[in-house]
């Protein structure tokens, strides 16, 4: 709790001159992309940050942003008791309708796609509190894949006061929902900003990475892969291990158990994969850097690894991110075993389909996304928004 500071103890208004913007973060992948956006805040001369946490995966997440120069102002005790989405969802609409009741800021702000940024998103809509959403627009079309994330970005989507889509494509997503032009933004995605504010520096590798010349960076998390799709997409990492001498595996674990313990259990014990606890966002850019390929369900690292150069199998069936797929550094593989196993291979065995995947792009932005959000924010909450009728 170091740094952290009741909000009841603080003068919520340090400056009548500056509005008020109430950041949300949740996850660390919000926290990395969240940051960016918080540090250009807190640099501007008409605005300042307010952050709060959920209180989700506390350590990293606040970790994660210090690599940033921010510390939270609240962290949300949720006590959580059976982990329910149900339960998420409940606890964080009670805690965050009494913060923006003690705060009154003048406008809120969450990132991604996550069930706490659904909730903040109704929150502020109940208040009629301007949302801000950044990385809007995703969308698979399908409302249970990824679960639940595809009906929190479109929660997130009809509450919004405005959108700042990360590409073109997110953009055209949220014109063909009716959401008006002057509401949205193509920003680029903050994650780009992160990214290659980090990678500029000199970073050792992560304790434990594999010496061998070629190593699968390596994570797997998503709800809808629980149960037999994660278990079997491990088993085709090992396989591919087992048939390749020089192929090792570094995987970073999710807090989660039912994406921790499979990953233990099937990837444990080989020689040449190292199944690590969740590691600083410095060690996983350093990973990243370093890494031969990238094999995820991850979406931040769908967008940070084409950057760098590195090819990306996406452990889905579905992706919101189709950019880099059409851009060639992406290819969507799933969860089937043998799927997994033979298109490491054919990367292994085919160097000129790596040199392909492997050239680096940027189709989510050139790492000055947050300038343009913070930008664009101000015109916003400059201009006058219409009042919401109460119910």
């Amino acid at each position: 709790m170091s740094g952290l500071t009741s909000i009841k103890k603080i003068n919520l208004r340090p400056s009548k001159s500056k509005l008020c913007c109430l950041c949300i973060v949740g996850t660390r992948p919000e926290a990395i992309k969240m940051g960016p956006v918080i540090a250009e805040l807190s640099r501007s001369d008409w605005a300042y940050p307010y952050v709060v946490t959920t209180g989700q995966h506390a350590d990293v997440v606040e970790g994660a942003l210090k690599d940033f120069g921010v510390t939270p102002s609240r962290r949300l005790n949720l006590e959580r008791r059976n982990g329910s989405l149900n339960e998420l969802f409940g606890k964080v609409m009670a805690e965050i309708d009494r913060v923006i009741d003690e705060v009154r800021p003048d406008c809120v702000i969450a990132q991604g796609d996550t069930t706490s940024v659904a909730v903040v998103s109704l929150a502020a809509f109940h208040k009629n509190v301007p949302f801000m959403h950044i990385e809007a627009g995703l969308r698979t079309g399908k409302l249970n894949d990824p679960y639940p994330e595809e009906l929190n970005r479109r929660i997130a989507g009809l509450t919004a006061a405005m959108h700042f889509a990360p590409t073109a494509t997110s953009l055209d997503n949220l014109l063909r929902e009716g959401v008006p032009a002057g509401d949205c933004v193509v920003s680029g995605n903050t994650g780009i900003d992160a990214l290659l504010q980090t990678a500029a520096h000199q970073l050792p590798a992560p304790m434990g990475f594999p010496n061998v010349p070629r190593v699968i960076l390596a994570t797997a998390h998503r709800r809808e892969s629980f149960g037999a799709p994660i278990e079997n997409a491990l088993q085709g990492i090992r396989a591919a291990v087992d048939q390749h001498d020089d192929l090792g595996v570094f995987f970073v674990t999710h807090p989660n158990p039912r994406a921790h313990e499979p990953a233990r259990r099937i990837l444990g014990g080989h020689p040449r994969i190292v199944v690590t606890d969740a590691i600083g966002y410095a060690d996983m850019v350093a990973a990243l850097k370093r890494c031969w390929l990238v094999v995820t369900d991850s979406g931040g690292l769908q967008e940070e690894a084409p950057a760098l150069g590195k090819p990306v199998l996406v452990l889905r069936n579905t992706t919101e991110r189709p950019e880099a797929v059409r851009a060639g550094a992406v290819r969507v593989v799933g969860t089937n075993a043998a799927a997994v196993s033979s298109a490491i291979s054919q990367l292994c065995d085919d160097p000129e389909l790596y040199a392909r995947m492997s050239v680096p792009v940027f189709p989510y932005g050139d790492g000055q996304a947050a300038q343009r959000i913070v930008a664009a924010m101000r015109t916003k909450l400059e201009s006058p928004i219409p009042a919401l009728s109460a119910a």
